[in-house]
């Protein structure tokens, strides 16, 4: 074991676990905080899906802190951040951000993060794993940003693994393992230099009449297909300014008739 090692075994760590469980009727029947992790429900207008904004009391993640969010909904509920997750240097082990979904019924899910920024020598783990019911549905969205544009920070040294599964009804309608560290973001096959991308999900019955609008949006920044039930887009910005610019247009469509979060727009 190195000096390094060593030294990031004695640190302390952040070790946050959030649980929520949403009934049918909307009112919370079991809510759950530790650590550095906290959970607000602020009041929305009428109409409006029960909304949870997650809260990280540390101000950001670093190698071996621990994220868990574990949530379980009967009725439709919007989980948006309060602000960016920061992910800042490793000495040697990996962050781990992990969160789980379960829409019952006719649920219909908005897992709305706002994006991730990873500073140089971050080292970061993510899985999403979603349960919907057969008459459940959702929509997701993970967005990164490689480095601080205001810094004039370049990555040269990172890892990230994102490690989405998503079933239906109990069966496997979406897998996808995407791995990027300073080599593997070059490339037209990859970012080809852009400094911020994001993944978009949408399960429901309808989607297709999204594809048309979206490639609108999207551009030439982008691409997205539709088939079996399930909508998947994938959104490059040169900044986390210009991927919003595409990426806040694009879920106001999908959210409706649910706003956005106000934390979006601010």
């Amino acid at each position: 074991m190195t000096m390094l090692q060593t030294l990031d075994t004695d640190l302390q760590r952040s070790v946050g676990r959030l649980a929520l469980e949403i009934a049918a009727n909307g009112t919370v029947v079991r809510r759950r905080e530790e650590g550095c992790a906290k959970l607000r429900m602020p009041t929305l207008a009428m109409g409006q899906a029960p909304e949870a904004i997650i809260i990280n009391t540390s101000g950001g993640l670093a190698g071996g802190d621990c994220l868990e969010i574990n949530v379980q909904a009967a009725s439709d509920l919007c989980l948006t951040t309060q602000a960016a997750e920061k992910i800042y240097r490793s000495l040697s082990d990996e962050t781990h951000i992990s969160t789980r979904l379960s829409g019952q019924g006719a649920a219909r899910l908005l897992w709305l993060p706002q994006e991730t920024i990873l500073f140089d020598g971050a080292r970061l783990a993510r899985s999403l794993e979603v349960d919907l019911q057969e008459n459940a549905g959702m929509l997701a969205v993970e967005s990164v940003v490689l480095g601080r544009k205001a810094m004039g920070e370049s990555l040269t040294d990172f890892s990230f693994h994102d490690r989405w599964r998503i079933r239906r009804g109990g069966r496997l309608i979406y897998a996808d393992d995407l791995r990027f560290d300073p080599v593997r973001v070059l490339g037209a096959a990859a970012l080809n230099g852009a400094k911020a991308f994001a993944t978009l999900v949408v399960v429901a019955t309808d989607v297709e009449h999204f594809l048309e609008p979206l490639r609108e949006i999207f551009a030439d920044r982008g691409g997205v297909s539709a088939w079996d039930g399930k909508l998947v887009a994938r959104i490059t910005g040169v900044d986390g300014f210009d991927l919003r610019k595409s990426l806040i247009p694009a879920l106001t469509l999908l959210a409706a008739p649910n706003e956005l979060p106000k934390i979006w727009t601010l």
